[in-house]
């Protein structure tokens, strides 16, 4: 009897570690479909190189992720989608939730979107009541 028992118990392990195998399988390829999400989402293709600046009033503020960010009203009544940066990114920028509050005047120095018929900005600093908020340091090219 004890080789039945021995062999049981070599097919309980086989089941075991096949199981943890499937897992393991499963778990890294929904890891990589995140990541590869997420990376052709973080990108800039969809933005125009030319920085230029929006200045308007601060109709709403969102600190969801993917990206907080502010829905701003210009000048000509147009709302525009401002997009920040990543939360952990927004928040070393200094700009937190009370930051920005409806009605605030607002200076966006950012890339706007390649389709004009989008109203999409992503901001690399944004200027409210002269604090400044530097989003993505690395990327403002000032004139």
């Amino acid at each position: 009897m004890q080789p039945e028992r021995k062999g049981a118990m070599t097919g309980t392990r086989d089941l075991t570690k096949n199981r943890l195998l499937a897992w393991l399988f499963l778990a890294v390829a929904v890891v990589s479909l995140t990541v590869s999400a997420g990376w052709a989402h973080h990108g800039w293709s969809w933005a125009v190189d030319e920085q230029s600046t929006l200045e308007g009033t601060v109709k709403d503020v969102s600190m969801a992720p993917p990206h907080p960010s502010l829905h701003v009203t210009d000048a000509g009544g147009t709302v525009w989608f401002v997009e920040l940066s990543n939360p952990s990114q927004t928040a070393r920028a200094g700009f937190t939730a009370t930051s920005a509050k409806p009605g605030d005047i607002v200076t966006v120095l950012g890339n706007r979107d390649k389709d004009a018929s989008k109203h999409h900005m992503k901001a690399v600093r944004i200027t409210i009541a002269g604090q400044i908020y530097d989003l993505y340091p690395e990327r403002i090219r000032t004139k």
